[in-house]
């Protein structure tokens, strides 16, 4: 058993290794847009230079901000901005629909000086939720606001709302009805389910075309050597009863400390609440003092072992970065100090 252990320490440290030699120079932003059931043979090469455009395009926007010497938490909004007005990810423009054919996002940041943070859930016309997130933080005495509530605070402090129409999208309406099809097959046929699986989390994960978790988030670090983590999602095709998933819960799908690492995740919510992943990063490097990719790796893997799918990025201080994931793709890519890009989709 104690052979066993040390092999699994030692190949773990490999691999720490290649994750963080795969650059030498300090990585100063990096983001996500979704983890899931991404394979290169149901990409069309037009659908896949799309989505490496628009992660390039938020990259450089972060990278923009951090370059001329702006705030981590700046960043993080700007290269979260570029994915939330481009219907490719379930955030913002591309929110998926709720049962109700409704949009309900959520989002959130925190801010790794000083800790401070913001939230909002169930948000229907905040054109970036990012953006109502980083209101809340920095203009209330709160963290987290909802429905109505956070929409209203959102709009008194500056938030651009739009009319319910801007989220509109047939593919998405596409999509809904889809899985509505296979819940109401599952249930007309009573246990007679065929190729559908039998566990009710088939009807309670985000359900895109290439059933991808299409959460989108980014870490970065700025040149005081602060951190900031944000995320923002339309959570799950089909909800129902105003579900709130981890994006806007600090600790769970967010969190960053300038002490240890910033983290943002995408998957399935649920899994990622009860494990408290994002903040179980951090604690791995501050209490058993792990590099960042040890932490990152062992984070999923927890998340494995529970059932949970889905992925995260985390940055340190350093400038070491990790991407781990435990589905078979996950949109993600990060910029160096020097503007160097790196863009990933598949497993590797």
């Amino acid at each position: 058993m104690r052979l066993v252990f040390i092999l699994s320490f030692v190949l773990m440290a490999l691999s720490t290794n290649a994750q963080t030699s795969a650059s030498d120079k300090k990585v100063v932003l990096v983001i996500h847009g979704g983890a899931g059931t991404i394979l290169k043979k149901n990409m069309s090469p037009e659908k896949e230079e799309a989505y490496t455009a628009k992660l390039e395009e938020a990259l450089k926007a972060g990278y923009g901000v951090l370059d001329s010497g702006g705030t981590s938490v700046d960043a993080v909004q700007a290269a979260i901005n570029i994915m939330e007005d481009s219907p490719l990810f379930n955030a913002g423009k591309g929110a998926v629909y709720t049962n109700a054919e409704t949009q309900e996002m959520d989002a959130s940041i925190m801010n790794g000086k000083d800790k401070n943070a913001g939230a909002v859930g169930g948000v229907s016309t905040v054109k970036n939720p990012i953006n109502a997130a980083i209101a809340v933080m920095d203009k209330s005495e709160h963290v987290l606001l909802t429905g109505e509530g956070a929409e209203e605070f959102a709009g008194k402090n500056g938030v651009e709302i739009v009319d319910t129409s801007y989220f509109r999208s047939d593919v998405r309406l596409k999509q809904l009805k889809r899985v509505q099809d296979k819940e109401k097959m599952v249930l007309d046929h009573d246990g007679d389910r065929g190729d559908v699986n039998s566990s009710e989390d088939e009807f309670n994960i985000d359900y895109i075309e290439d059933k991808k978790f299409g959460t989108v988030g980014a870490v970065a670090l700025d040149k005081e050597g602060n951190l900031a983590a944000g995320t923002s999602t339309g959570g799950m095709t089909n909800k129902r009863y105003n579900r709130v998933g981890d994006s806007p819960i600090i600790g769970a799908g967010t969190y960053a400390d300038n002490s240890c690492c910033g983290v943002s995740c995408t998957g399935h919510g649920e899994y990622f609440i009860r494990n408290v992943v994002a903040y179980d990063v951090c604690a791995m490097m501050n209490y058993q003092e792990v590099s960042t990719f040890v932490a990152a790796q062992r984070a999923i893997d927890k998340q494995t072992d529970f059932g949970g799918s889905g992925g995260l990025i985390a940055l340190d201080r350093e400038g070491n970065v990790a991407m781990p994931f435990n589905t078979a793709g996950m949109y993600r890519g990060y910029i160096t100090e020097d503007g160097e890009l790196f863009i990933g989709i598949y497993g590797e």
